[in-house]
């Protein structure tokens, strides 16, 4: 017989529902041992978050330095402005709506606090080093052996990845429903997760409408460049979109993506070196709705922010999205370092971010790929002979 498989998305979708629905019926002493795994877990993603931003930014750094050439760094260029244009929009849009749209404080007042039930024991796993000390090591390592060429510390460093994909893949990932599940029983059985579920639905459906905003503006800018109708270069990408949004999965998409972008008039060669690029280090999508659940949690919780937080986190996550492994979530695992280090997220917070992010998860990567034809589209009519 065959095993049925779910997705992570659904996963979580019932780890929300399951935990809502025990915290409200369990006694505090089943509770309590959720709690207690929770305090554990969070303790463990703070000591190897660090780790990962080592492991993957060091060597996505080092993979792209090695691929020198004209066309690379107009083509990283502009990824790396089109992810924090998005992070931009989206921040001004959801400093403009969600003060208006969300109650500060709205049941959140102890979620940056103390846990509501007491663990019956906790585990101390102090991390290794500081997240911007892990940064400012990955992008010195990273660079240097982009430089230097060491066959030896680079096949090490690929080994490290491999290592810390792995931990994200067998351990973290097949643990967060359990820890989403335990954080949503913590906040029913103490009566706030409602407030909190009906500012989810809000904070979705303006994503949503952000996200389709930046495709129609990146297709104009591209239809601006290449003289061509924007709205029908889009239209000849809706293949893409809509199988990222099945796979969820940007580098499942490439075929299709590829097929597409060349209907789109851009040459094959240019096409087949922008477009599995693309895929890697143009994260338009999933930063932007990182950006817009950042700011509308904190703003829940009652957090102080302002632009000069939000632009250097901004571009500290576009270049952070460029070592997001291809795993469901990838991309909101890669970010929690700087969710913590930058905003001062607390564990409890960091597991709402990856509960909305990953409920979003297939609209972020159909917005990253679909952005990727038009970034091949402006790359092609700038070295087009």
């Amino acid at each position: 017989m065959k095993t049925l498989k779910i997705g992570l998305l659904p996963k979580i979708l019932i780890a929300i529902a399951l935990g809502i629905g025990a915290g409200l019926i369990v006694p505090e002493w089943i509770a309590r041992i959720f709690v207690t795994f929770n305090g554990i877990f969070s303790q463990f993603l703070g000591f190897v978050i660090p780790l990962i931003i080592v492991a993957l930014v060091t060597t996505a750094i080092a993979d792209i330095g090695n691929k020198a050439g004209k066309m690379l760094l107009v083509t990283v260029g502009i990824a790396y402005g089109s992810t924090v244009f998005a992070g931009l929009v989206s921040y001004f849009t959801g400093a403009s709506l969600f003060p208006s749209m969300i109650e500060s404080g709205a049941g959140m007042d102890s979620i940056n606090e103390a846990q509501s039930l007491v663990p019956y024991f906790e585990v101390n796993i102090p991390p290794l080093m500081g997240v911007m000390t892990a940064l400012i090591l990955a992008f010195t390592l990273g660079l240097g052996l982009a430089s230097t060429q060491n066959d030896t510390l680079m096949k090490a460093t690929h080994g490290f990845e491999e290592i810390m994909v792995k931990t994200i893949k067998t351990a973290i990932i097949p643990l967060l429903p359990l820890y989403i599940f335990s954080i949503f029983l913590d906040m029913a059985y103490v009566g706030k997760v409602f407030a909190i579920l009906g500012v989810f639905i809000k904070i979705i459906g303006v994503i949503f409408v952000i996200h389709i905003g930046i495709l129609l503006l990146q297709f104009i800018i591209a239809g601006a460049v290449t003289r061509k109708n924007p709205f029908r270069l889009l239209a000849n990408m809706l293949p893409a979109y809509f199988t990222a949004l099945g796979t969820q999965s940007s580098a499942a998409t490439i075929p299709v993506t590829l097929e597409q972008t060349c209907r789109n008039g851009v040459s094959e060669d240019v096409a087949g070196f922008t477009v599995p690029l693309c895929a890697t280090i143009h994260m338009a999508g999933s930063t932007l709705k990182i950006v817009a659940c950042a700011l509308a949690l904190m703003i829940m919780m009652g957090m102080p922010y302002d632009f000069g937080m939000f632009a250097g986190f901004i571009c500290m996550l576009g270049i952070t999205m460029v070592a997001a492994p291809g795993v469901p979530g990838g991309a909101i695992m890669a970010s929690l370092g700087l969710l913590a280090g930058m905003l001062g997220f607390s564990a409890e917070a960091q597991a709402l971010m990856i509960a909305l992010y990953i409920a979003m998860d297939s609209f972020g990567t159909a917005c990253n790929v679909t952005g990727d034809g038009a970034i091949a589209l402006i790359v092609d009519r700038i070295f087009r002979k």
